[in-house]
């Protein structure tokens, strides 16, 4: 093995290569979630409140869009940034770094006295947004392996739904209470990201490295280009200027130029900000595209569902944050569950097709909204679009999150992220537009039509209380009108995320985070009590890479070659203790190994479990530790000068035991034994006892399929989760049903040597056979159902039997005369 050191890297506990307990990741996901929170609040509570900030501001439609583009613009940007530091320096600096910018910009966003102030204002909040939303998902991919973390993601499900649900009605109330104002609406996340920073200080610890960092600062700027051309280009198109002028041809065409120099600059960069490489992962492309997609109608709503309750119905703002309820409910209730069924069965695929069905049909449904629709049909619509955004958004990160290296999953996150942010901001921006233009059309035709010519304004969005009660109806109606061809529009955009998700390729979640390199060194088999039915030749029932796969740190200790004989071993030194738990761990073996893979010093624990190691000089080096009834563990140690302290904590290893009997209770002998893990990989194999027992040891801890056959029953397949102690599951085998009977010629007797086939009801040839010499033949071990048995050799004969466990009848079959 090799192993390649960083010029220069400091690891700080906790060892990253032991798990966290659910009480250390909750006390750390305490703080984690208030800053989800805040940044959440921060954004609902605000789209409610903003049809009221742009009439106060008198503004248009346009700022309308821009307040919201601007903020998920800078996010878009900053995102991947967010996300490569996250792999270079330490994420909880980071993540206080992006809760301090982001209370700077509320500050500036609560003083704004003009649009172009506030729009300046939600840029900044937008870069601390953009770094709280990347980091939270990177630090909890850190902390919980893909496995568990469909569980904790439910709790961010529901502190999200908290958020949205919150969000509009403080913001309405804030809105509707003469004395705070609008202002306050912006203040009011300021207590709570404080909070967190504190929260955050005492709670989380991960491990740290540090490197010399490297920003890809000229792709940054690239894409930002890029991604501004085209937000001003679908902002102004149609307004400013016409859609096919010299001005669209210029911004569409730098935005290309710019796209390509990002391309360009990536593939030189030597940390990219958005590495070109990952795109190779099919997983990785697909998720965002479809990231792509789901940002468009994500955004979508929160930003004209507001605009729909306040302007097209005429309710107030707190009103409106009530109208939402059933789209928050539709998303908590659904992200939980589909968290809570991804942990469980570590399958996310059919979670993600459905949440993208469900949010098509749900937009497309909402296409159809009106200023008079009634209020239960709109609920059922949002119902529709919550349930899919909460069975979507986390899955569509969670899937790349699993098949990357750890080192990558800050950039890997980020990305799908910056994807789904980008759509977002160029949807609301460009369905702004189309918002505008159709409330327009639709204002002005809906006057004409009761001999109104004009009501002032100048393209500002309206105060309906300031409005004659005609002219209301109309602007009431425009608006619903508009709103629906919104969702129109959105329709399709999730339609293509649902065939672009249909291609991902599903791969069972991983129950570890880390992906420690795989030892090459032979590997003895496990141990199996009973007789073993490997066949010869086999590859050895459990591999080190199924040992890597399945227990993710716990790497198997293999034999190195020692140390040159008279090599010096005395530089400095490694000492510690190997417990299990609180339990010392006595006659622990440990192996020290260097860069190149040698062999530089081995140890072996007292009855207290401590060690003392010898190494060389300062360096990186690679600490193995083993014990019986354990499961191995590696980890990196960097000695620097002096003695290094470093404990090692080993668990306890699986075992799989149990008993295998018949429907009557009795004891099955040489029954056939089969583990496979979750990607259907055989990890042992062994056959029962006379007293129907089986015992594998050193089954590593996980999910795992127990399949057991014998001889005239019927073959039975179970999951089994195997802790970290031995786990005993007991098998009940069916007798199977037997078919026989005998083949006879006309006149010639018992017909030996002829070709018998079992056929089940749907054609599946379920078995072949030959007849002995006295024309017998004979199929054991099958289920109840309807078989046609077919015998050849003379001219074919076929014969449905229907087997229901009623007796044990003979089926014969008489053949005609001899083929020539």
């Amino acid at each position: 093995m090799a192993v390649v050191a960083p010029a220069r890297t400091t690891v700080t506990a906790p060892d990253p290569g032991v798990a966290m307990s659910h009480r250390q990741i909750m006390e750390a996901l305490s703080g984690l979630l208030l800053g989800l929170f805040v940044t959440i609040l921060s954004s609902t509570i605000v789209s409610n409140a903003l049809p009221t900030i742009i009439a106060d501001l008198h503004a248009s439609q346009t700022t309308y869009t821009w307040v919201i583009t601007g903020t998920l613009l800078s996010m878009t940007v900053t995102t991947p940034i967010w996300g490569k530091l996250a792999d270079l320096v330490s994420k909880k600096l980071l993540i206080q770094i992006a809760l301090a910018i982001f209370v700077i910009g509320s500050a500036i966003a609560g003083q704004a006295h003009n649009p172009a102030m506030l729009i300046a204002a939600r840029v900044v909040q937008g870069l601390g947004a953009g770094g709280l939303s990347a980091l939270v998902q990177v630090i909890m991919a850190v902390m919980i392996s893909p496995r568990e973390r469909g569980r904790y993601s439910g709790y961010m499900g529901a502190v999200f739904a908290l958020a949205t649900v919150g969000g509009p009605l403080i913001g309405g109330v804030i809105v509707d209470t003469s004395w705070l104002g609008w202002r306050w609406c912006f203040y009011v996340g300021v207590p709570f990201a404080v909070l967190a920073l504190i929260v955050l200080q005492k709670t989380l610890h991960l491990p740290v490295t540090k490197r010399k960092v490297k920003i890809d600062w000229l792709g940054a700027t690239l894409v930002s280009g890029a991604a501004a051309l085209l937000l001003l280009w679908v902002s102004f198109a149609g307004n400013k200027y016409d859609w096919l002028s010299w001005q669209t041809a210029a911004m569409l065409g730098g935005a290309l130029v710019l796209a390509l120099a990002f391309v360009l600059a990536e593939t030189v960069a030597a940390e990219p900000i958005v590495p070109l490489r990952l795109f190779r992962i099919r997983t990785l492309s697909l998720s965002t595209l479809a990231s792509l997609f789901i940002g468009v109608a994500m955004f979508g709503a929160t930003t004209f569902l507001s605009q729909y309750f306040q302007l097209a119905r005429g309710d107030s703002p707190t009103k409106a944050g009530l109208m939402t309820l059933p789209m928050i409910a539709g998303l908590a209730v659904a992200s939980t569950i589909s968290g809570r069924v991804v942990s469980s069965t570590g399958r996310w695929k059919n979670i993600l097709v459905l949440g993208a069905v469900l949010m098509t049909a749900g937009y497309g449904l909402l296409g159809m909204l009106r200023y008079d629709t009634s209020y239960w049909e709109a609920a059922v619509y949002m119902l529709c679009v919550g349930a899919g955004l909460g069975m979507t958004m986390q899955n569509l990160v969670l899937c790349v999150q699993n098949q990357v290296r750890p080192q990558e999953l800050g950039v890997a996150s980020s990305t799908v992220s910056f994807f789904r942010s980008l759509g977002g901001a160029l949807g609301v921006s460009a369905l702004g537009a189309l918002l505008g233009t159709k409330v327009t059309d639709y204002i002005q035709d809906g006057l004409g039509r009761i001999g109104v010519h004009s009501v002032g304004g100048g393209g500002s969005i309206p105060k309906l209380s300031a409005l004659p009660a005609p002219v209301r109806a109309v602007v009431q109606d425009a608006y619903g009108h508009g709103i629906g061809d919104v969702f129109l529009v959105v329709t399709p955009c999730v339609l293509i995320a649902v065939i672009v998700i249909l291609f991902i390729k599903e791969v069972p979640l991983r129950t570890s985070n880390s992906q420690e390199p795989v030892l090459s060194a032979p590997v003895p088999d496990a141990p199996v009590h009973g007789r073993h039915a490997q066949r010869p030749g086999a590859q050895p029932v459990v591999t080190a890479a199924r040992n890597e796969a399945m227990s993710g740190s716990r790497v198997t200790a293999p034999a190195y070659a020692a140390a040159p004989a008279g090599e010096s071993l005395n530089g400095s030194t490694i000492r510690g203790f190997v417990r299990d738990g609180d339990i010392p761990v006595p006659r622990a073996a440990l192996t020290l190994i260097d860069v190149d893979g040698r062999q530089v010093g081995r140890a072996t624990t007292g009855d207290d479990g401590r060690y003392v190691l010898s190494v060389p000089d300062g360096g990186t080096y690679v600490l193995i530790a083993a014990a019986e009834d354990h499961d191995p563990h590696a980890a990196t140690v960097v000695v620097d000068s002096g003695p290094v302290d470093f404990d090692v904590a080993l668990t306890g290893s699986g075992g799989l035991a149990g008993v295998v009997r018949d429907a009557d209770g009795t004891p099955i002998e040489g029954a056939m034994v089969v583990v496979t893990d979750g990607r259907g990989e055989v990890v042992v194999v062994g056959t029962t006892d006379a007293d129907g027992g089986f015992f594998f040891r050193g089954v590593p801890t996980g999910f795992y399929t127990l399949a057991v056959g014998a001889a005239t029953y019927r073959p039975s397949a179970v999951p089994v989760e195997v802790g970290s102690g031995p786990t005993h599951h007991e098998v009940a085998l069916l007798h199977g049903r037997r078919v026989h009977g005998t083949i006879r010629a006309d006149g010639r007797g018992p017909v030996p040597d002829a070709r018998v086939a079992l056929f089940d009801a749907a054609g599946n040839m379920v078995g072949t056979t030959t007849t002995d010499l006295d024309g017998e033949y004979e199929f054991t071990g099958l289920p109840d159902g309807r078989y046609t048995v077919t015998a050849s050799g003379y001219p074919m004969v076929a014969n449905g039997i229907d087997l229901t466990g009623q007796g044990d009848d003979p089926h014969d079959l008489r053949l005609g005369h001899l083929a020539e």
